[in-house]
């Protein structure tokens, strides 16, 4: 069906019910489904078609909501943007998915480019929501389950962003797998600490809440001030968020006001989950902190752990439903159980291909479905899997690999360090270096002498940082994922096959 009947058919039957809450701002399914017919009206009078695609680039606001499932409504592609995005990068993509408009926000209408033959429509708080709920609109167009619904660009974190063609058939089915995972029921309240505009919100969030017939709280902001505010409400039954969202609750609440409102159920997803931020929350709350995993190539949710299952630090769970995972070795052959190997995908949920890239969506996607992650993986006896690295962050150092997370993960273990990346930068000698930047807990010290200490007890030689520095914060991408790409190494790298460590 088109992803758009998620809101019609609740609005048919319970339209009262407060869909989404934003700040003061409560909107019901039939102002929402409403507002949705309005916009669809408005593209289809401006001359949009079925298959035309129309960019959208808003916050977290009930607008977005609109717009998205308005934009569907009229059998359009929406292409949604993060708000981060500069004019620059808005641009290059408007101009590779070959969209015609643009609706955007009022205060980000500096990043919309100048650009022929792009109609920009600026919105504003109640734009089309200004219409009776009563008001007759065209029912949502007529699409086929493989119909593109979405195209969302990639965050980059390791190479040019590509457009991920996603089906009406991979948004509907993921949301609905992903809620009777987590068990959503109507009238539940779930806040959602993270953007509509990554395919994590907008799947786990938006379209599985509203499918639910529950409540989506829009945060707008992922501040803890702010996400404490939201919580403290009392209400919320199921969070979603990444876990820079969990840590930074945990370091702010110095009332204890987590172990009074703290949620049915959190879900962590975006980037790994630290296995002390899990237990600590869930120290703390009471309540169970589970962890996902996904791409948005599969839409994006792949595995997600059961609410109620004996949580296993690392462990993301097991497949939703219809999902088939692999675990195979550079021959393609799968490895034993408990081993490490690449993970591989297949299911509704896996994209129908990079956007009129070919030859890239040849490399990862077989003829038959499977969907190579990138990412290493093991699975366990029970059939919980869990990621033990990237593939494609692999570093090549004197003839050995070396996984980034390994060398991470130690670093981490250090009582002073709170964050630390690590990557491969080109070695005239060595192939590559390893080299790693840190973050230090608050109030916490720690020279790279220290560092290179600890390390020294947990890792072989040739997995050692042969460079450490030290920075105020890792950049990250609006879900929490670190750009590895936009880390600047403050040195050249020498020619001495034994460098002097510096900081």
């Amino acid at each position: 069906m088109n992803v758009a009947e998620l809101v019609h058919e609740p609005a048919a039957c319970s339209g009262a019910q407060t869909a989404l809450r934003c700040g003061s701002r409560r909107v019901s399914f039939s102002e929402l489904d409403a507002a949705g017919g309005h916009v669809a009206d408005l593209l289809l009078r401006d001359g949009v078609r079925p298959g035309d695609r129309v960019a959208l680039l808003l916050p977290n606001v009930p607008e977005f909501a609109a717009a998205y499932y308005g934009v569907l409504r009229a059998g359009a592609i929406a292409v949604p943007l993060d708000p981060l995005l500069t004019r620059t990068e808005v641009g290059a993509i408007l101009q590779d998915a070959g969209a015609g408009r643009l609706l955007v926000w009022r205060a980000l209408e500096r990043s919309a480019p100048a650009s022929a033959g792009l109609a920009v429509f600026v919105l504003a708080p109640g734009s089309f929501f200004d219409v009776a709920t009563d008001a007759i609109w065209d029912p949502p167009a007529a699409v086929a389950p493989a119909d593109t619904a979405v195209i969302l660009y990639t965050s980059g974190t390791t190479a040019q962003s590509r457009g991920v063609e996603l089906s009406h058939a991979n948004l509907a089915g993921n949301a609905a797998a992903t809620a009777e995972r987590l068990r959503y029921r109507i009238g539940d309240v779930v806040l959602a600490a993270l953007p509509l505009s990554h395919v994590f919100g907008q799947t786990c969030g938006l379209n599985a809440v509203i499918a639910s017939g529950a409540c989506l709280v829009m945060a707008q902001q992922f501040e803890p001030a702010q996400l404490l505010g939201l919580l403290g409400a009392g209400d919320v039954a199921v969070m979603l968020g990444t876990p820079t969202a969990y840590a930074g609750l945990l370091s702010a609440d110095r009332e204890q006001l987590l172990m009074r409102v703290a949620p049915r159920v959190a879900v962590s997803g975006g980037a790994p989950l630290d296995g002390a931020v899990q237990a600590a929350w869930e120290r703390t709350t009471g309540a169970p902190l589970a962890e996902g995993y996904g791409l948005t190539e599969t839409s994006p949710v792949v595995c997600l752990d059961a609410p109620d299952a004996t949580r296993r630090p690392g462990s993301i769970g097991w497949p939703l439903v219809g999902i088939q995972l692999r675990v195979v070795d550079d021959g393609g052959g799968d490895v034993a159980t408990g081993e490490t190997g690449e993970l591989v995908v297949r299911g509704p949920n896996v994209m129908k291909g990079y956007w009129r890239r070919p030859r890239e969506t040849a490399e990862v996607l077989s003829d038959d479905g499977w969907l190579r992650t990138g990412d290493l993986a093991r699975c366990g006896e029970d059939g919980r899997y869990e990621i033990a690295g990237r593939a494609k962050d692999l570093i090549i150092t004197e003839g050995y690999n070396v996984h980034p997370r390994e060398v991470e993960e130690a670093i981490i273990a250090h009582p002073a360090i709170r964050e630390a990346a690590v990557l491969g930068v080109p070695h005239p000698l060595l192939g590559e270096e390893i080299v790693a930047c840190a973050v230090l807990r608050e109030d916490a010290e720690c020279s790279s002498d220290a560092l290179m200490s600890h390390l020294i007890e947990r890792l072989a030689r040739y997995k050692l940082p042969r460079r450490v520095w030290f920075v105020a914060a890792l950049p990250r991408t609006a879900t929490g994922k670190v750009v590895k790409h936009r880390i600047v190494v403050p040195f050249s790298v020498g020619r001495d096959a034994e460098p002097p460590l510096r900081t």
